[in-house]
């Protein structure tokens, strides 16, 4: 049984495998070719119109995890309300989550304990600022910020569209990758120099229905020289069903005070 600090991993960065869907009639989207006289503006036009739309999911995510010093995978039971409400269990029940756009919490039964709190933890933990909408944004293969707000320039690379902004932003060092046949992100950098963190990822993709979601997606956290890998898939997805999102801390259990 993975430790109390493994399982608070695994179900806070299962916030960054909240919604997607898989399905038997699932065909992995692979194809499409570049077209270097595509101008930027139609390029992120093409990404806002390929926007997925759904109301609620639950499934499966297996999450396979890395830091360098230890490899484990867990399978997490997820649900999630867009725009409201993610919850999610690890096996047994033992860690339980509750994320809302203002809330983060969870409670451990191994160790009694909870947290209750914003998203500066995960922040931590990931290596870049977050909120909930840059962490759907990240898990519906959607450009992390808004690629309407600033000026790109575009280049081809791998066999995907380009874009890095022409005038570097404050805080973060953004670099974005659009696959060719749906303009859905192939893969996103973020970075803080200063501070030495990075977040990246990697996606592929399936058609459910006529919605092209991912299927695989590799997350890689750097801080300070220390490196964390995550690769979530995704199982018995459903979409659209109603759901019911029970979460209650346990009395008695000590709040964490995250330093």
């Amino acid at each position: 049984m993975p430790n109390i600090g493994t399982w608070m991993r695994y179900i806070l960065i299962v916030v960054l495998v909240v919604v997607l869907g898989a399905c038997k009639s699932a065909k992995t989207v692979v194809g499409g070719e570049v077209d270097s006289r595509l101008s930027v503006k139609n390029i992120i036009e093409s990404h806002y119109t390929n926007q997925s739309d759904f109301k609620t999911l639950r499934g499966r995510v297996k999450i396979d995890y890395s830091n360098g010093k230890e490899n484990q995978g867990v399978n997490v039971s997820l649900r999630m309300e867009k725009d409201k409400v993610i919850w999610m269990s690890a096996p047994l029940g033992m860690v339980k989550a509750h994320i809302t756009p203002q809330r983060v919490s969870f409670y451990n039964k191994l160790q009694n304990e909870y947290f209750d709190g914003d998203f500066s933890y995960l922040s931590h933990l990931l290596g870049t600022e977050l909120d909930f909408d840059k962490v759907q944004n990240l898990l519906l293969g959607n450009a992390v910020f808004d690629l309407r707000e600033e000026k790109y320039n575009s280049d081809i690379s791998d066999g995907n569209y380009q874009l890095k902004p022409k005038r570097p932003m404050e805080l973060f060092k953004t670099l974005f990758q659009l696959e060719p046949k749906n303009f859905k992100i192939a893969a996103q950098e973020i970075s803080q120099p200063e501070n030495e963190r990075q977040l990246s990822a990697k996606y592929t993709y399936q058609n459910i229905s006529g919605n092209v979601l991912p299927e695989e997606i590799q997350i890689v956290a750097a801080e300070n020289g220390d490196k964390t890998t995550i690769e979530l898939s995704f199982r018995n997805m459903e979409l659209n069903r109603a759901l019911s999102f029970p979460y209650k801390v346990p009395e008695g259990y000590d709040k964490i005070v995250l330093k």
